[in-house]
């Protein structure tokens, strides 16, 4: 009997190209979005606390261009000291960091990645996940949230959705790697992510097929990502996740203002 493992290692992406440029982290003067205040305690920091909250995300690395960077949250200083979590250099970009990651930690499979700029992200969505992946068998695992639940609590958010055959859906910036061969696949994000913003990246990254299919909404959720898989030459699951805030990352100025608006309210209401 195979038993299935109940921890995986988790790799928080928290480097930025764009630096102090980046427009989130103009909001406070600051290097890094991740390291930006947010309801008054640090972006990156949040992220690191839920995970370690959920008891499923095992060893935590963090993948930013220098330890430094995080020293200057006590928080995380006191963590990387205590050996809670781990810093990894983060390289080029999310695909370099990923391969890197993996070639500096021990037995690194599962492997479950998220980013740094996930504040909304709770214990128990991250728990979800993991279960969920965990109990799967593809190489590779997504996280998604459906639109009728985000727009359900959140109609103005202002998110992109991919709208397929069977409605729309978002990244949850959740995967999972559950073998070698997943590792393959982690080269469509040589160009970045955000493909519900940028669709021209869907072509690029998965083939002509692929992306006529999701531009003339041929196909569910669950048989593009079939196909994905095939050309991508991995087995792929969807992991559908039922928390309305899962999608919501904040890479603008108006989604870290929604961000703290509904953290303030998460603080009012456990008060």
């Amino acid at each position: 009997m195979t038993t299935i493992a109940q921890e995986v290692t988790t790799l928080i992406m928290a480097g930025s190209r764009k630096g102090p440029d980046n427009p989130v982290a103009q909001i406070q003067g600051k290097s890094h979005k991740c390291m930006v205040e947010i309801d008054g305690v640090v972006m990156l920091q949040r992220v690191v606390d839920e995970l370690l909250a959920s008891g499923k995300n095992g060893r935590i690395y963090v993948s930013i261009e220098s330890e430094d960077l995080m020293r200057e949250c006590p928080r995380l200083a006191d963590l990387l000291d205590s050996g809670d979590i781990k810093f990894v250099e983060a390289k080029g970009n999310l695909s370099d960091s990923v391969l890197y990651a993996v070639e500096q930690i021990e037995n690194p499979l599962p492997l479950v990645i998220t980013t740094g700029d996930n504040a909304l992200h709770t214990a128990q969505l991250n728990a979800d996940f993991v279960d969920q992946f965990l109990a799967g068998s593809g190489d590779v695992a997504i996280g998604w949230s459906e639109a009728s639940v985000v727009l359900a609590d959140y109609p103005d958010v202002g998110l992109a959705f991919h709208w397929l055959k069977d409605g729309g859906y978002s990244s949850t910036n959740l995967y999972g790697l559950r073998t070698q061969q997943a590792l393959s696949a982690v080269k469509v994000f040589e160009g970045g992510g955000q493909f519900g913003k940028r669709h021209i990246r869907i072509l690029k990254a998965f083939g002509v097929m692929p992306f006529i299919i999701y531009k003339l909404k041929l196909a569910t959720l669950e048989g593009l990502i079939n196909r994905i898989g095939k050309n991508l030459k991995v087995t792929m699951d969807s992991v559908i996740l039922n928390h309305s805030s899962g999608p919501i990352d904040v890479d603008s100025e108006h989604l870290f203002n929604i961000t703290e608006m509904i953290l303030r309210r998460r603080r009012g209401a456990e008060n």
